[in-house]
């Protein structure tokens, strides 16, 4: 499998956290898959923690390279499908993670009702 971790579920599986599901702990810590992180999560988590909504240690970055994710960069075709998705969500950071699945051909990792509208293939986080 080829996935991609919405930026919660990037969070839960760096922390380990118990509240991400089995199926996706399996399936993220199965050496057969590659798990994608996209720079948008990145991005999004740097906004969110230099604002003070979220409490992530200074080194999660190195976290995320320790963990031998897949790093996803934002390319020109993302971009132009973000802009084109129906508004089905209003968080710009999710319609990219949403362009990027679809682009990539990617099972996007995710417990955000809002983007199971979209078309693109999910697995509960």
């Amino acid at each position: 499998m080829r996935l991609l971790l919405d930026t919660h579920a990037l969070i839960w599986a760096l922390r380990n956290d118990p509240t991400i599901g089995t199926q996706a702990r399996e399936a993220i810590g199965d050496p057969d898959n590659e798990v994608f992180v996209s720079v948008v999560s990145v991005w999004e988590i740097s906004i969110k923690r230099a604002m003070g909504r979220l409490d992530v240690p200074a080194d999660f970055v190195e976290r995320i390279r320790n963990a031998d994710f897949v790093p996803l960069p934002a390319d020109f075709d993302h971009a132009e499908l973000a802009g084109r998705l129906p508004l089905h969500h209003r968080d710009p950071f999710d319609r990219m993670l949403v362009a990027q699945a679809q682009v990539e051909n990617l099972i996007l990792v995710t417990r955000d009702r809002n983007i199971l509208r979209y078309e693109v293939e999910t697995l509960t986080a």
